[in-house]
């Protein structure tokens, strides 16, 4: 639209699809490969004896008061739910670091984990209930392997998500992450409307797109 506004004609415009998501079904093909899946499964054995939340949390919006409110909501999620672990991968930032680990180190259904390698990440994807996050790659992502979103910030710059249903914006105060966190776990009929949402960042098959558009372009 913003091209078509900007007189581009609609000839020269093509709609493919997120490359992202072709990278990303791959990868998710390939940790579901026999050696590779026993490997990651014995790396994270001592959480995925339960069904589990995975978080990120690292943008700089939520420095300071945001990812203080984001760790006391974590905290009171975990003693209310203690049939649920939580995974979180801390980023190395200390301003982060320092205060996830002082409000969840100790707290036996939190596992507070090292960033992971994209194909770790994936498949920590693949394995968890849902996500909860404030990544913006996650809300493109998630979707295409049947994982809800709910997203830590009060603004997202991918609206399609959201029209979509596959995401929801909460924002980063204590209450509405723990309202929302608790609603996604115990509404199933909400779980499975985000769960089975169509992913509006394409469907695997943008690198193939953007080639026959080259092609057609060239000829």
């Amino acid at each position: 639209q913003n091209l078509l506004k900007e007189n581009v004609p609609s000839s020269q415009i093509f709609v493919t699809g997120n490359t992202v998501i072709d990278a990303l079904l791959i990868a998710s093909k390939k940790v579901e490969e026999p050696a590779l899946k026993y490997s990651l499964e014995r790396e994270y054995q001592h959480f995925l004896d339960k069904p589990f939340i995975l978080v990120t949390a690292h943008r700089r919006e939520n420095i300071g008061s945001g990812i203080k409110n984001i760790s006391e909501a974590l905290k009171k999620i975990a003693k209310n739910n203690t049939n649920l672990n939580i995974v979180f991968p801390v980023h190395k930032n200390l301003n982060i670091r320092c205060v996830v680990f002082y409000t969840l180190q100790n707290i036996s259904n939190i596992f507070l984990i090292e960033p992971l390698e994209y194909l770790d990440l994936i498949f920590l994807m693949k394995q968890s209930t849902f996500i909860l996050t404030d990544s913006g790659g996650i809300q493109e992502e998630a979707p295409s392997l049947g994982k809800p979103v709910l997203v830590m910030r009060d603004t997202t710059e991918r609206g399609e998500a959201i029209k979509a249903g596959t995401v929801k914006l909460i924002g980063s105060d204590k209450s509405s992450i723990y309202k929302n966190v608790t609603q996604l776990l115990t509404d199933q009929d909400l779980y499975v409307s985000m769960a089975n949402a169509t992913n509006p960042y394409g469907d695997g098959t943008a690198s193939n797109k953007i080639i026959e558009c080259i092609l057609k372009l060239d000829a």
